[in-house]
């Protein structure tokens, strides 16, 4: 098995779609206004069957790192994700999971204590 990566923006690495089998989107915060493009971009680049695994900051995060800067992430409620935002973002996936749980976050210097994050676990469908 190999894993390929590139770092860059989405719109100029010109995958074709249908591209892969899985892909893992971890802390990945864009902008509001063009997250959920980026998501259903992201769709049309995976096979059917393929996974996506998502793990991010949820909206109720903004609490915690209002009382605790330590525990990082964003400070802008738009760039933070809820449940029903997933749910809205990825329609063509079957749930294996989706989650919104408090963590104790210790990864180092910029992200240490307690927060809340979105797991996303899915299978497409179509």
């Amino acid at each position: 098995m190999s894993i390929n990566y590139e770092v860059g923006e989405l719109q100029t690495l010109h995958y074709k779609p249908q591209q892969f089998d899985a892909i893992a989107l971890i802390y990945a915060h864009f902008p509001a206004d063009i997250k959920s493009l980026y998501h259903l971009t992201l769709d049309a680049y995976l096979k059917k069957d393929g996974v996506i695994i998502f793990e991010a900051f949820s909206k109720k995060h903004l609490h915690y790192v209002t009382a605790n800067k330590k525990v990082g992430g964003p400070k802008d409620l738009a760039s933070l994700f809820s449940i029903e935002e997933i749910e809205s973002d990825f329609p063509n996936f079957e749930l294996i999971e989706l989650v919104e749980k408090e963590v104790d976050l210790k990864e180092g210097f910029f992200h240490n204590g307690i927060g809340s994050v979105i797991r996303f676990v899915g299978r497409k469908k179509v």
